[in-house]
């Protein structure tokens, strides 16, 4: 008896009731030195957790590119190479104040620094620091985020 509902629930109900993901674009900055790497992390407007710069896609931007404008935005980047493809992707819920949580997908890019500014759009909302990628991952919340700034 439990089978077939399993299956019931898995082939026909769960697909017609679950949530789309939505897709985001992150920026994994980060920036090279003698003592090694380093990336940028910064908290979340709402919780105040670690996070990585993400945001949604931009009309007439290319995912790349977006994720320039959000490490623009939220991390003070001012000037910063990327490449097209990006590094990885990872999955989290994200839950909108009385809704419920909506499955996204990330895709991240790697964002070398060149030029980090003091005044940026979210300089008073949010905190910034550089990490190495192993503490940015014990920061950040996301399996699939940590798993991703460990290989970096």
């Amino acid at each position: 008896m439990l089978k077939p509902l399993k299956t019931v629930w898995g082939e026909f109900i769960r697909p017609m009731v679950q949530r789309p993901r939505r897709l985001q674009v992150a920026a994994l900055c980060y920036r090279d030195s003698d003592k090694g790497r380093k990336v940028l992390v910064v908290t979340s407007r709402g919780t105040g957790r670690w996070i990585i710069p993400k945001g949604w896609p931009m009309r007439g931007k290319g995912s790349a590119e977006a994720a320039l404008v959000e490490a623009w935005e939220e991390a003070g980047v001012r000037r910063g190479e990327t490449q097209k493809d990006p590094l990885g992707q990872y999955r989290y819920f994200k839950t909108k104040s009385m809704g419920w949580p909506q499955p996204v997908e990330t895709l991240v890019f790697p964002v070398k620094v060149k030029e980090l500014a003091d005044e940026f759009p979210e300089a008073h909302e949010r905190n910034r620091k550089w990490v190495s990628p192993e503490e940015a991952a014990n920061l950040v919340h996301e399996p699939e985020l940590k798993e991703l700034l460990r290989a970096f």
